[in-house]
């Protein structure tokens, strides 16, 4: 007779501390969902996809945004525009992002998004914004002011440098 195999248990299992794991969020979930659907329209669209499809769908995403979120992402869609010609507008886990070569280079992120108490823009590892051994990834946004304008600006042009 063969040893019995050890059972694993699923996420929803009791944990340690007697709280049931309830794995990932809705919010997470329906992040998942919308990714799936912008690759199978990216294999869709294939070599036809230019920068115009990715902004049209970057725009709409915006445009579902609550206030004062959607005011943020559209000056940082103008900032973006302005700081880094290069970047190709697309959406990415159904946030606005802006890739280089086809890689997500930064994105925003509603505070809706997730239920989060700030907005965060943020930068993938295919930013050059290397600075010794620790330099920061993302930024939480309360709002826009000039100063953070021209901060994301600069930011966004060392990135694609």
């Amino acid at each position: 007779m063969s040893p019995k195999k050890e059972t694993r248990k699923s996420a929803n299992s009791i944990t340690a501390t007697g709280k049931k794991s309830k794995g990932f969020t809705d919010e997470e979930r329906a992040a998942m969902k919308e990714r799936a659907q912008e690759l199978k329209a990216e294999a869709r669209r294939g070599t036809r996809a230019g920068k115009a499809d990715g902004e049209s769908d970057v725009l709409a995403k915006i445009a579902e945004m609550p206030e004062p979120d959607r005011a943020m992402a559209k000056r940082l869609h103008a900032i973006i525009k302005a700081s880094a010609a290069a970047l190709s507008p697309k959406t990415w886990y159904g946030m606005p992002a802006y890739a280089k070569d086809g890689k997500v280079v930064c994105y925003f992120q509603s505070a809706q998004k997730f239920k989060s108490r700030y907005a965060t823009f943020g930068f993938s590892d295919e930013a050059n914004l290397d600075e010794g051994a620790m330099w920061p990834t993302s930024f939480a946004l309360k709002e826009l002011t000039a100063t953070e304008e021209a901060r994301i600006g600069a930011l966004v042009k060392k990135a694609v440098s």
